[in-house]
């Protein structure tokens, strides 16, 4: 029995280990049980980009993370949801139209050199549009205001539509002042927002260029340094800043590759963009199709309801464990109690995100567990009916078994696979945790069974023939 021994010593090392896991490792919750928001952005095409290809889903994917990496949100999820669009899962946000507003901008940037002679035409046009977003300003609180008054409303959002369409042509008619460039926000190397001066409430935007892109930049100022002339800095074809360059730089250009990009910016304004530029530009737009908040009270009622659950039908596993198997099923109650430490502890280990549908997973590879243990005590019931030793038919139970459980749960794990390959959200999170479950049911029922169930019956007042097999004479 020299090798079982072991075996305990290996098996009580692994709970040790995992009870350290536990207790060290705080959970990771995902959107249903911490509470945040959860959008649906659907890609759209454009004339250059007339088709959305995997190439070019996976290129949005990975701006809109960078762009939740800027956010700084833990446990953020972003996941392709069919051919054209993308589902992203945001646990702990409390301001998800921020989100909206950082995540669907386009943002691309763009410098671009005012043509000359045109410096009274673009005053004019700005000071044109500031009096439209002034009036923009005012027509939605307007709107806010009058939310109940369906005629009002209906005569407000005419005036919207309208000052929406001189607005457009206005961008449009600064835009055609400015002659593009080749620096583009693709040459950016770091964006961070910034205090225009220590306490103001005006906030600007800081970019530095790579090798390329401060060479273009020194170039640009160059070419427009005291001639009075604006450096055009356009956002998704929108003119939010329009900065001119003193003489003194009409030699080198301002170099060292930074540029400051101001607009009356807020704190969160420029920190928006910031993240936007950082994170880089969209190759595509995007459009929200879906904007859902979970609140975290729905989040820790789920837990305790889940909870709730889960140790009732531990509790009703347990006890008809001992009353149907006897010895058998008061071993495989320790090894299922194993089970669910050494679960748990891989789920904190591997950075698992609990959702309800994993729970539920966690919760049916308990049934999952019970199942080996059921085949080998029935298998070992049979053999020793049949007049083998207790040593030989508890043996003969695990060997006979394990093709059974070995089948089964490979044909689950199979299903796990479809699940998360084909699944998406919390379908993913199901087949998780399902897999891990089973994976470590294998070995409590196999390992730990096996263990505690032979170093049992090396102990003679254990050999008790009603304590394996009810109605049984006599156990050799």
């Amino acid at each position: 029995m020299g090798k079982y021994r072991g075996w305990l010593i290996a098996i009580l090392v692994l709970l040790m280990a995992a009870t350290w896991v536990i207790v060290r490792t705080p959970a990771r919750l995902g959107l249903d049980l911490r509470g945040g928001a959860q959008l649906t952005l659907q890609v759209q095409t454009t004339d250059k980009v007339p088709q959305i290809t995997p190439q070019v889903l996976a290129a949005v994917q990975g701006v809109v993370q960078r762009r939740i990496d800027g956010l700084g949100v833990a446990e953020a999820v972003v996941q392709t949801a069919g051919d054209d669009k993308l589902l992203v899962q945001l646990p702990g946000v409390t301001d998800p139209q921020q989100a909206e507003r950082i995540l669907k901008g386009t943002a691309q940037l763009l410098f671009a050199v005012q043509k000359s002679g045109t410096e009274t035409q673009l005053q004019i046009e700005r000071q044109l549009q500031s009096q439209l977003l002034l009036e923009q300003a005012q027509l939605l609180a307007e709107q806010a205001q009058k939310a109940n008054d369906p005629e009002a409303l209906k005569e407000i959002e005419a005036k919207l539509e309208k000052n929406r369409d001189s607005l457009e042509k206005s961008q449009q008619a600064i835009a055609g002042l400015f002659i593009p460039s080749d620096l583009t926000g693709a040459m950016l190397r770091e964006a961070f927002a910034s205090p225009v001066a220590p306490g103001s409430p005006n906030w600007s935007v800081i970019v530095r260029f790579d090798n390329q892109g401060a060479e273009l930049f020194a170039q640009l100022t160059k070419e427009i340094a005291g001639t009075g002339r604006s450096l055009g800095i356009f956002l998704d074809n929108r003119l939010i800043s329009a900065p001119t360059v003193a003489v003194e730089y009409a030699e080198t250009g301002i170099v060292g590759g930074s540029a400051e990009i101001s607009g009356g910016f807020t704190a969160q304004t420029a920190n928006d963009l910031a993240i936007q530029l950082q994170g880089g530009a969209l190759p595509v737009p995007l459009e929200v199709v879906e904007n859902r908040t979970v609140g975290a009270s729905l989040g820790q009622d789920s837990i305790r309801d889940s909870l709730y659950a889960g140790l009732a039908g531990l509790v009703l596993v347990l006890v008809f464990m001992v009353a149907y198997y006897r010895l058998p099923g008061l071993i495989a109650d320790i090894a299922l109690l194993l089970y669910a430490i050494f679960t748990y502890a891989a789920f904190l280990l591997f950075g698992v995100t609990l959702t309800l549908p994993g729970i539920a997973g966690f919760i049916l590879s308990i049934g999952m567990a019970v199942d080996a243990n059921v085949l080998i005590f029935e298998r070992t019931r049979e053999e020793l009916r049949a007049g083998k030793t207790l040593y030989r038919a508890v043996e003969s139970g695990f060997d006979r078994a394990f093709a059974s459980i070995l089948d089964s749960n490979v044909t689950t794990l199979i299903a796990c696979a479809a699940l998360f390959a084909l699944g998406t959200g919390f379908v993913r999170g199901f087949a998780v945790t399902l897999a891990i479950g089973i994976g470590i049911s294998m070995f409590t029922a196999l390992t730990c069974s096996r263990t505690f169930l032979f170093y049992a019956i090396s102990i003679p007042s254990l050999r008790r023939p009603n304590w394996f097999c009810p109605k049984l004479e006599s156990v050799r």
